[in-house]
């Protein structure tokens, strides 16, 4: 009687040696991309929101701040990247993770020969499409219609990757760990999206950070968003514009600290706090 690897579900069943982690990773990750497509209303909210938003916000609102040649639509559309990219992540993972958890999809896939890896490998995948797509989009409708300036050199481009990188796995590890403090999946999106809200008015998205009040300014430069902000506002914006903020410099040192110590943080509160199973089921 021959043997027959017994895999999760979305793998091909093989002899021999079961298929490695990474492997059913991808295939939860093909898999997470066709599910979020076939969800139109996630998508026109996960894509649409933070898109609509700048287009909202970019028409009403311009003018050079100060003298620094710099258009408020352009410190406003860098803002806007930077929330869509913990749009995509944080709150997407956190309340998807939650609602997942709540109506059993966990549990089942925890009692499945699946590696656990395999399915943050496949989350992982989700995020970083959704993120790279989000990006794009902010990118191409700023640049065509509101006068936002691509990075010029090389050293720009660079500093845009490793922010959107570490930005990205902070964000969503934070999203990963955020997931289990919904009671339920319905009360997900209740809990998830006023902090993130919050912290979008407090972080240099809506407004000018130095114009926040500075014990706002204190309390936000304790949170990856803002860092974010800045780090993409000194991809896209000119020097001349180091005046208005609060350092007078872009801090990439600091920046790159912060957002690793959240990346290790977030870390360690998955590993200490992520339930397969719901409250409901012990």
């Amino acid at each position: 009687m021959s043997d027959t690897a017994t895999t999760a579900p979305g793998t091909r069943a093989t002899s021999g040696n079961p298929p490695s982690a990474l492997r059913v990773g991808l295939q939860r990750g093909y898999i997470e991309i066709r599910q979020f497509l076939r969800e139109r209303d996630a998508v026109v909210f996960t894509l649409g929101f933070p898109v609509g938003l700048m287009i909202l916000f970019a028409s009403i609102f311009h003018g050079e701040i100060g003298h620094t040649g710099v258009d408020y639509r352009q410190v406003f559309i860098s803002g806007m990247i930077a929330s869509g990219i913990m749009s995509t992540s944080f709150s997407s993972l956190a309340i998807s993770i939650a609602q997942e958890r709540d109506d059993g999809t966990l549990k089942r896939l925890a009692g499945t020969p699946m590696p656990r890896a395999s399915y943050f490998i496949g989350k992982v995948i989700l995020v970083l499409a959704t993120g790279v797509l989000e990006t794009a989009l902010l990118l191409a409708i700023g640049t065509a219609f509101f006068g936002l300036d691509l990075p010029q050199t090389g050293a720009r481009w660079l500093t845009l990757a490793w922010v959107f990188v570490l930005s990205l796995v902070a964000c969503s590890l934070m999203g990963i760990a955020m997931s289990s403090v919904p009671r339920s999946g319905r009360a997900a999106a209740a809990v998830v999206q006023p902090p993130f809200i919050i912290l979008q008015f407090i972080s240099g998205v809506y407004f000018l950070f130095s114009a926040l009040p500075s014990g706002l300014q204190q309390v936000a430069a304790i949170f990856p968003l803002k860092w974010m902000t800045q780090g993409l506002r000194s991809v896209f914006l000119p020097d001349s514009f180091l005046g208005q903020e609060p350092a007078h410099a872009w801090e990439h040192g600091r920046m790159a600290l912060v957002l690793l110590a959240w990346c290790v943080g977030g870390l360690v509160l998955c590993l200490r706090t992520f339930r397969w199973k719901g409250r409901r089921d012990g």
